[in-house]
């Protein structure tokens, strides 16, 4: 059985076999945690990000990619583009939900036991907080159903608000 796990924290400081990326399409990091991964990592991160760019040219919305972790004490980094918020009714929803089953989906192809995701799109992208954790703990929660493997996937917010919202949807 997975476990879940909540922490509030810095999620380049976590010691997991990965660690997801809130990226952008370009992979050549921004800003908010995509921008903290590429600065704590290092280098050789947007290395590899240069790497994929060249072989397939980035990275579509709701689609994972993987890249070694650099100077971070996770192994990897799953980079995943969500989808900017325009109000619903662009199949946003379904567009954050692939980013995580597609994360999981490559943790599983790469036999990794643990990983952590930060809150997908809910920053400069404009997710609504409130309607991206359920599509977040549903998705994460129905995929560990079906496919044994992943250990322990951890929900790490940066907030106080996102800690309170995480909590109340995985003690549900």
């Amino acid at each position: 059985m997975s476990k879940l796990t909540l922490l509030r924290g810095d999620i380049t400081k976590l010691e997991v076999d990965a660690i997801v990326n809130a990226a952008n399409s370009s992979l050549l990091g921004g800003g908010g945690v995509d921008g903290a991964i590429h600065r704590a990592g290092g280098p050789a991160i947007l290395q590899d990000c240069q790497a994929i760019r060249a072989r397939q040219g980035g990275c579509k919305t709701g689609e994972a990619v993987i890249t070694g972790g650099g100077n971070l004490p996770a192994r990897h980094v799953i980079h995943t583009v969500g989808p900017v918020w325009r109000g619903g009714q662009f199949d946003e929803a379904h567009l954050l939900a692939n980013c995580y089953r597609n994360s999981l989906q490559l943790a599983l192809e790469q036999g990794l036991k643990t990983l952590a995701f930060p809150c997908i799109s809910t920053g400069v992208f404009g997710y609504p907080l409130e309607e991206a954790a359920p599509i977040a703990v549903e998705t994460v929660r129905e995929f560990l159903g079906g496919h044994p493997g992943i250990e322990e996937v951890v929900f790490c917010v940066f907030s106080p608000a996102e800690e309170k919202l995480y909590s109340a949807l995985l003690n549900a």
